[in-house]
């Protein structure tokens, strides 16, 4: 019985939080100024986003609820009307994308008038608030080619299961049947999924914009999944994302599509978490790598506040000693990136001071101003990475 109760009030809630009336669309009339955003359902009117003030307003529809708030960098009480609908409209927003969730009676529940993100582990709802005429660069031009995200999954040998990647492969790519391509690995962060850097990132129409300007040279881009799962009866995440990298998913795609397989033609970045095992990957695997990026994840060196009992990584004895012998490195290595957005704190420029102190010359410092870690400051940094790679 305590299954079926937790199903059933789980259910009522999620029904209490819709943006529309329960049956069909209902016309509404928005603020002045405001439109639906985005990143609504199909058809759904709120939330609805003011461009000009970057103000957001949200509506549900809960007439039995006792309280409804909106979560969303803070908790937001919302306000009942005498229908029963709850509101509530946002002091300006952060442009970029945001995901948020909905408190019936203090139950995270999904707005239905949102498309679903995953993020923070679960399907979440999600708000963008426009950039401008600056953000073309991850909006669909219908004036250039482009190319296709495909969904695969291959084996791991590793994992003992199979795995879902999305593959990115450039819009010329059917066209010249001979041509071989440089590979970049890319990793999503935590709590979300190898779907995140193309639904939240927009990364195919990153690659698209450089790729068609002549910015980037014309890449495949591997979009795996940075969590090891395992079967269901088990739930318990085992192996290394590094020792499925190298041992099972880089001969899947050299397999599969025509790359080229030498470490100047393979570069590697990730974001927040993905930045991190970039590091633990590239470091380990120098004969693999000659390009990396973190994004708002990076190598630390000194001791961790976060962690006091974790090991100190110096210079000469971090991430398996590879920048002891600064000419050695330099010599291996193409490029570091080290992107951060400015409100996210000093710890990327300390990282990036500390290699280029010691001698290390091919590092190059990113900063997304205004933001910070948030989807925007890595859309922007992949598209400050990309053209930086595969250039002779």
């Amino acid at each position: 019985m305590k299954k079926i109760s937790f199903v059933i009030v789980a259910l009522m809630a999620w029904s209490m939080a819709s943006a529309q009336a329960p049956r069909g669309q209902q016309e509404l009339i928005l603020p002045d100024g405001f439109k639906p955003a985005s990143t609504n359902t199909f058809l759904s009117q709120y939330p609805a986003v003011n461009s000009q003030t970057r103000e957001a307003t949200f509506r549900v529809v809960a007439p039995h609820a006792q309280s409804v708030a909106l979560q969303l960098g803070g908790k937001h009480s919302m306000k009942k009307d005498d229908k029963g609908v709850w509101t509530y409209t946002s002091k300006p927003l952060v442009v970029g994308f945001h995901y948020y969730s909905i408190l019936v009676d203090s139950m995270p529940v999904m707005d239905r008038g949102s498309q679903a993100f995953f993020g923070s582990n679960w399907q979440s709802a999600g708000i963008e608030i426009p950039e401008g005429p600056e953000g073309d660069y991850y909006r669909f031009n219908k004036n250039i080619a482009h190319g296709e995200v495909r969904s695969l999954y291959h084996w791991s040998d590793v994992n003992g299961l199979e795995r879902h990647i999305n593959v990115y492969v450039p819009a010329e790519y059917e066209k010249n049947p001979t041509k071989k391509y440089p590979v970049l690995y890319l990793v999503h962060g935590f709590g979300e999924d190898e779907n995140g850097w193309s639904t939240q990132g927009h990364m195919a129409n990153i690659m698209d914009g450089l790729i068609a300007s002549g910015k980037a040279v014309p890449m495949i881009v591997v979009m795996p999944s940075g969590d090891i799962k395992t079967n269901s009866d088990v739930r318990k995440a085992s192996g290394d994302i590094t020792q499925i990298l190298i041992k099972d998913l880089i001969p899947y795609i050299d397999k599969t599509f025509r790359t080229y397989t030498d470490k100047q033609n393979r570069a590697m970045a990730g974001l927040s978490r993905g930045g991190g095992q970039t590091w633990t990957a590239v470091s380990n695997n120098l004969d693999k790598f000659a390009w990396m990026g973190g994004f708002s994840g990076s190598g630390r060196f000194g001791a961790n506040p976060n962690n006091p009992n974790a090991p100190v990584n110096t210079i000469e004895t971090g991430f398996n000693g590879i920048f002891k012998d600064a000419e050695a490195f330099n010599k291996q290595m193409n490029l570091v990136f080290i992107s951060i957005g400015t409100e996210e704190g000093p710890q990327a420029k300390q990282t990036y001071e500390t290699l280029k102190n010691h001698g290390i010359k091919n590092v190059v410092y990113h900063e997304s101003q205004g933001t910070a870690h948030e989807w925007l400051t890595w859309r922007r940094a992949l598209n400050d990475f990309v053209p930086r790679i595969f250039k002779k």
